[in-house]
């Protein structure tokens, strides 16, 4: 893309100037921010009262949370009239059933609706569905 920067191998993560990440919508960013933070081991990058970040310890992406109000959480499976998933986060997990357990302890849910076996769709404390997904040929 023009006018990102570009870096040698081993530049270190904090002089990077190649960020990229995701924007999700919450009533509560911090307390989101928490959540993802637990689930994943990443660590929270900036806590403000409209935002917040998390990110992983290696590589230049993350996830951030920005104050919507009012907030109107997505369904899943989408129906017409209300509010439409507009994307998801994926995880590639190793043991599908601890990772949803974790999941579940740390306050999401699992959604009703389960497609594919290899899969589970969860929806976080704020409702943004989440996947967590084992290769299929793991599964």
């Amino acid at each position: 893309m023009r006018g990102r920067a570009s870096h040698e191998p081993g530049t270190p993560r904090a002089s990077r100037r190649d960020w990229w990440g995701v924007v999700l919508e919450a009533p509560d960013p911090s307390a989101l921010a928490r959540f993802y933070s637990e689930l994943l081991g990443w660590e929270i990058g900036k806590e403000e009262p409209d935002g917040a970040v998390v990110a992983p310890p290696e590589g230049v992406g993350y996830v951030a949370f920005q104050l919507s109000d009012p907030y109107v959480p997505p369904v899943w499976p989408a129906r017409e009239g209300a509010q439409r998933i507009t994307m998801h986060l994926d995880f590639e997990v190793v043991d599908l059933p601890a990772s949803v357990a974790h999941a579940l302890q740390l306050g999401a849910r699992e959604a009703g609706d389960q497609p594919q076996d290899n899969v589970r769709v969860m929806l976080d404390p704020a409702g943004h569905p989440f996947c967590l997904y084992l290769d299929e040929e793991q599964s």
